[in-house]
Parts: C-alpha cells; structure tokens; sequence
C-alpha cells in the first residue's frame, strides 16, 4: 500500500493530482493519511511522521511532502527503514523514521520524468518513483547512492518538546514520546501546569491535562473542550518537562 503524508490540505487540486499519478499502480491501496501536516515545517513533521509510520506495515511505501524547498539544491530521496520505503525531498523529513529503525538505507533519487515542473515535484517526481517501486518496474537507473553532503536532521534530539501539531478538537500533539516524559510529571504549556491523564473521562471538567494519545506521543487536551484555545499554543511553542 502507499501512504500519503503532506502539508498541502484537502483544499485545492494537489492532493489529488498527486492520487491520479498514482493510479499507475493498479490494485495497490493509496491510503491518504494525513494532508495538513505542519505547513512548511519539515522537522515537527518529522516527528509526527515517525510516530504514524511505526505502525505501516513492512513493504509499505509512503510519499511524503513538506517540502518549503521544493525546486533548490535539496535532494530527492528514498529512504528504506525496516522494509518500508518513504519517498520525498530529502531535509529530514524522514530523520525521525531513518533514526528509529533497526535496519535503514537512503538512496538519491537519480531518475527525471521527461517533463518536470519547477514545484511540484510531489506530483511530477515523488508519485511517479513510488508508483514505480510498488509495481516493481522501476528502471535500473532510478536511485543513485546516499547524498553525499548528508540530510539535515542529524542533529535534532531524539523527542522534541514542542507542539507538533493541533487536530481539529484542538488537541495539542507533542514531538514527545510517552517514554520521554514520566507518567506522574507535570508539563509546562504556556502559562499553566498540566497534570497528567489516563484518558479524557479521568481528567477534570474544563481542565488541560496531558495523555498518550493512539500513536504514542504526549498530547494536551481539554475536556470536551479546545486545549489550543484555552492555553493559546500553536505549533512550535515549547512544552516543559516537570
């Protein structure tokens, strides 16, 4: 199957040029999982990518695009982690996922279509090579050896204590893993204290608290309520430990 991740919304054309070019792998699943990835942001996208790809199975392949420098001196990559394959511009979008594998192998993308806009290389690039991979045609000439002035991210820390991103309940996702913070610490958000939560129904009315949400990661939430709202975060502002 191929999964989708991207900052592009589901408005507008481009999520769905991208689905129509890769309609040239017949009979394999496109699953769209995420289209507002943190707009332009490709280090908490990292984060949040890695946290969702830990469940792709082996031999997956996910196009991924947050990609500010679309058209510039960035290189396109594959990167393979643990038998799935993650295709995109190469400014760490991946790190997190190439980081957290046991077994990862990252390849410039050499191949050109013969027509290839100046940005959109999501639809005019990436779609084509994952297209390819998954029906196992791919030419002999389609990957190069690993970029040889590295990828950013290297130096990124393995969690990061920001806001990743805000789901339409205004829950506040974090780059940090559950593992990361301890279960009875209390984190600093803005200009409250949260206390920790198992779930939604033990937490007090009306009250941010902080959980570990479907995918592994410490999220912030309110109550039947907008925990972006309440504390006035967004993404990028810093969350504290303790």
């Amino acid at each position: 199957m191929i999964f989708l991740f991207t900052d592009f919304t589901r408005d507008g054309p481009y999520a769905g040029q991208m689905q129509a070019v890769l309609a040239a792998a017949p009979g394999v699943p496109i699953i769209d999982l995420m289209q507002d990835a943190p707009a332009f942001s490709p280090k908490p996208a990292a984060y949040l990518l890695a946290a969702l790809a830990a469940d792709f199975p082996e031999g997956s392949i996910c196009v991924g695009v947050v990609d500010p420098g679309v058209g510039t001196a960035r290189q396109p990559v594959v990167v393979e982690a643990d038998g799935r394959r993650f295709i995109g511009p190469g400014n760490g979008l991946f790190e997190l996922v190439a980081r957290r594998a046991a077994k990862t192998q990252i390849r410039r993308i050499d191949w050109r279509p013969e027509a290839m806009s100046d940005s959109f290389h999501g639809r005019d690039l990436f779609a084509p090579v994952a297209a390819m991979l998954a029906m196992g045609n791919a030419p002999d000439d389609l990957l190069g050896p690993q970029p040889a002035d590295g990828i950013p991210g290297a130096d990124w820390p393995d969690d990061l204590a920001e806001i990743v991103y805000a789901d339409g309940f205004g829950n506040l996702m974090t780059g940090l893993r559950a593992e990361a913070v301890p279960a009875s610490a209390s984190l600093r958000a803005g200009d409250a204290i949260v206390s920790p939560a198992r779930v939604f129904g033990d937490a007090p009315p009306d009250a941010p608290f902080w959980y570990v949400n479907s995918c592994g990661l410490v999220e912030i939430a309110v109550p039947s309520g907008s925990a972006k709202a309440i504390l006035g975060l967004a993404l990028g502002d810093t969350v504290g430990i303790g």
